[in-house]
């Protein structure tokens, strides 16, 4: 007769002894023992957490490694303090439900079920602490390792699932894999965002596609923003306005975007943009002007040399120079396209080694557009946008000294002052 064999007959007499029938006495010993395993599995649980807590986490925290804290920070083995009361279940239910021996393998099943679940929480937790360590480090900061991460998780999940339903139903892992296959056709409807998501995951790391970080355009979904998380799912985008856009993934490989990294990188954004001159003010440049137009420093050597080259022109071709039409002449917008560029090539804050062009474009109702075509030294965006403006302020406040005049649509004002006349 073992110790349980002979406390199990002390509890019987024990209880029947407070005058419960023999019949009884079953049920009763049966909720006793219940009572102590929770009491007992409780007090385990406590102590182990205790344990994890103040000593492994408190080894982990001396340690001088850096990469063991953030198993700290996640509470890792929280969830270890759960098998050690399992274990004792695992052990003590035989024994306890001994008088009902039908329940004993479910019960047993249950606990071997639960264990794996518990396991299943260390592992998950690992797998987020090494996804954190990956994401951080520099090499793969801007690889869709959630994406990856994501996968491997479902993959566990299937696995689990597998291994719970086999313990349970008593079959082979082998079984459900079969059946498995049999349902591909259903898992490919359930999982067709998924698979779609780990297609375009792949194709858009190996491409180099986009990339967290990345400033990205995608106006089906009116996404201008910098990509926060590339997922298996969708990539989310932060928008300029600190919204945030949530694309499904196979998206970035079906559909058209713009990624503006390649402007980042080159260290330089374009400035395009024009100055509409009104048509009239247009005019060729007579003696006096010309000799004005040498007063201004960026434009003293340049005029100069621009009338010689036409004087020569006109001379070899006999032109008769009273006339106006006849030959070459400057004009005033011509210099002023001139002064613009020799202004944009002087320019601190204008990239030197990329394209600079002004440039006129074909006449319309507002006017003829004289086009800034240039790249900024910084790709920040107020930077840019201060650049930009300082750049026109200045455009728009010399045209006057060109007699040229900005085009600008009638407004109340234009027309109250006709008719006062």
């Amino acid at each position: 007769m073992t110790y349980w064999d002979n406390f199990e007959t002390w509890v019987d007499k024990t209880i029947i002894s407070w005058g419960v029938a023999d019949y009884l006495a079953v049920y009763f010993r049966l909720l006793i023992f219940l009572l102590l395993l929770v009491l007992v599995c409780g007090f385990l649980f406590l102590i182990t957490k205790k344990i994890i807590h103040y000593y492994v986490y408190g080894f982990f925290k001396k340690t001088d490694i850096t990469w063991d804290d953030v198993l700290v920070e996640n509470r890792v083995f929280d969830n270890v303090a759960h098998i050690v009361p399992s274990l004792l279940v695992l052990y003590a239910v035989p024994n306890i439900f001994s008088d009902f021996p039908k329940i004993v393998p479910f019960l047993i099943k249950l606990i071997d079920a639960y264990l794996i679940l518990v396991g299943s929480t260390v592992l998950f937790a690992l797998l987020k602490v090494a996804e954190y360590g990956l994401a951080a480090n520099a090499t793969f900061k801007d690889k869709p390792i959630s994406s990856y991460f994501q996968l491997i998780r479902i993959i566990f999940y299937i696995v689990i699932l597998i291994l719970v339903l086999s313990i349970m139903l008593n079959k082979s892992p082998i079984y459900f894999l079969s059946a498995f296959g049999a349902m591909t056709a259903i898992l490919l409807l359930i999982f067709k965002d998924t698979i779609l998501g780990l297609v375009a995951s792949v194709q858009m790391s190996a491409n180099d596609m986009v990339r967290v970080g990345d400033w990205v355009e995608m106006h089906k979904f009116n996404a201008d923003g910098e990509v926060l998380a590339i997922n298996l799912n969708t990539v989310k985008v932060q928008n300029w306005d600190k919204t945030i856009t949530n694309i499904p993934t196979y998206y970035f490989i079906t559909d058209s975007f713009k990624n503006w990294r390649g402007m980042v990188q080159s260290g330089g954004r374009r400035i395009k943009r024009a100055l509409y001159i009104d048509a009239h003010s247009v005019k060729f440049v007579d003696p006096d002007t010309r000799e004005e137009y040498k007063k201004y420093y960026l434009l003293k050597d340049f005029v100069g040399q621009r009338q010689k080259e036409i004087e020569d022109y006109n001379k070899t071709h006999d032109f008769d120079p009273n006339i106006l039409i006849n030959g070459r002449r400057m004009t005033n917008i011509g210099v002023f396209r001139k002064y613009v560029e020799l202004y944009l090539q002087r320019h601190p804050h204008i990239r030197k080694d990329m394209t600079i062009m002004v440039r006129q474009l074909a006449a319309e109702s507002k006017g003829i557009p004289i086009e800034i075509y240039c790249f900024t030294n910084t790709t920040v965006w107020h930077e840019y946008e201060n650049i930009q403006a300082d750049v026109f302020d200045h455009l728009f406040s010399t045209t006057k000294f060109f007699d040229l005049e900005i085009f600008q649509e009638p407004s109340g004002r234009d027309f109250s002052g006709v008719l006062r006349k």
